[in-house]
């Protein structure tokens, strides 16, 4: 049975932004409504930071790509009984060392689609059992294997808003 996850979690936040379908629709509504606004992108926007220190489009999204990559080890790791702890990673590293700003946006695209598709068949591979695991990562954090799942789509979601707001808004 799904529990629910409690405000306190770092990853609340990102999973209380998707529906109520299962993973798998969540991941693909999550997919659609990105890809929908990446491939309207000039090669400018996919350029841009807003601010000096702030990722670019293309690191953005390739940031995306890592996290869903690491998260669905994990959900992998919890739904074939991992019992130790795993770590966290810094995001701000893996972005700074990606070198995604030299990589083709629709290099990137296609990166970012084959990944999501994985994620969906891993998903539809874990039984009931499975997707109720739970497991920890990042010290001290426990979610279970379909929450990971509901992370990964409200992650997106979550950068998704950020690139509308402070990327690509129009100043009046």
């Amino acid at each position: 049975m799904e529990k629910a996850v409690e405000k306190s979690n770092y990853f609340h936040g990102y999973i209380s932004l998707t529906g109520p379908g299962t993973v798998q629709e969540e991941l693909r509504r999550s997919q659609e409504m990105m890809l929908s606004t990446l491939h309207e992108l000039t090669e400018a926007q996919w350029m841009h930071r807003y601010a000096p220190e702030k990722w670019s489009v293309k690191e953005v999204v390739q940031h995306c790509i890592d996290t869903e990559r690491i998260m669905t080890y994990r959900g992998l790791a919890f739904a074939r009984g991992e019992e130790g702890a795993l770590p966290g990673y810094d995001e701000n590293a893996y972005a700074a060392l990606s070198d995604a700003d030299r990589r083709d946006p629709s290099f990137i695209l296609s990166e970012y689609e084959v990944v999501r598709a994985s994620t969906v068949m891993l998903f539809d591979s874990f039984s009931d059992e499975m997707l109720f695991k739970e497991g920890t990562f990042s010290g001290n954090s426990v979610l279970q294997v379909i929450h990971i799942g509901r992370m990964v789509a409200g992650h997106d979601l979550h950068h998704l808003g950020v690139i509308k707001e402070r990327y690509l808004r129009v100043e009046s």
